[in-house]
């Protein structure tokens, strides 16, 4: 009867756990999804419907990957990086060349898996705090690279200090208390590396020398 007892809760604590995970992962599609409909909108009026027609097509396929894919299980970085690239040819129709994107993303981490829309949230917020607020010459750029037993992932925006001029190296706590301000993005990946990696990864965010910010992560190399 205690074995079974013990057996009954760890089968809650999983279930529990797997819950979280889901509850954490459904958080991310609202936001993004009434910008991009507003956006399609906009474009209708404008009698602009090819460009609504092929942005309608690539929400899509974004809200297909997001759906189709388990929260709870991990992908591939190559898949994630094509699931972003829908993403970003959206918001490149909403800003036109206000946004340039450049990707850097090492073969040999394209095979290593991630938790899925990890990044996502990340480019959101520098488009919200950063390109957003840029008349012209808005970059982000996405890296990936192997280092020891790491996977470190990179996102990286060009745009002004306003969010906050005196952000320097900022620690997990601290991005944390940022995070209250930049909606829920950032917060839920605090929060998803928290449950999927204990005591095993690293969020940090950087100010650049000029203007601005990185946010870094590194997770546990892990292969399919």
């Amino acid at each position: 009867m205690l074995q079974k007892e013990k057996q009954n809760a760890l089968k809650a604590s999983t279930m529990a756990h797997q819950a979280h995970i889901k509850m954490l992962r459904y958080q991310l599609n609202p936001h993004f999804l009434f910008n991009t409909l507003n956006a399609i909108s906009t474009l209708v009026l404008l009698k602009e419907n090819d460009t609504a027609e092929a942005m309608v097509s690539r929400l899509s396929d974004f809200l297909r990957y997001s759906l189709d894919n388990d929260p709870i299980k991990r992908v591939p970085l190559g898949q994630e990086i094509k699931a972003l690239r829908l993403y970003l040819e959206i918001e490149k129709t909403r800003f036109d060349d206000r946004l340039s994107v450049k990707f850097e993303i090492e073969k040999q981490t394209e095979t290593l898996l991630v938790p899925s829309l990890l990044l996502q949230p990340l480019v959101e917020n520098s488009i919200k705090y950063a390109i957003a607020h840029m008349s012209k010459g808005g970059l982000i750029e996405i890296k990936s690279k192997c280092q020891a037993n790491s996977l470190y992932l990179e996102v990286i925006d060009n745009g002004p200090m306003q969010h906050d001029g005196s952000l320097g190296l900022r620690s997990e706590l601290e991005l944390g208390n940022r995070a209250s301000h930049s909606g829920v993005g950032i917060q839920n990946i605090i929060d998803r590396l928290k449950v999927l990696y204990p005591n095993n990864h690293s969020l940090h965010i950087i100010r650049g020398e000029e203007s601005g910010f990185k946010v870094q992560i590194s997770i546990p190399i892990q292969y399919p």
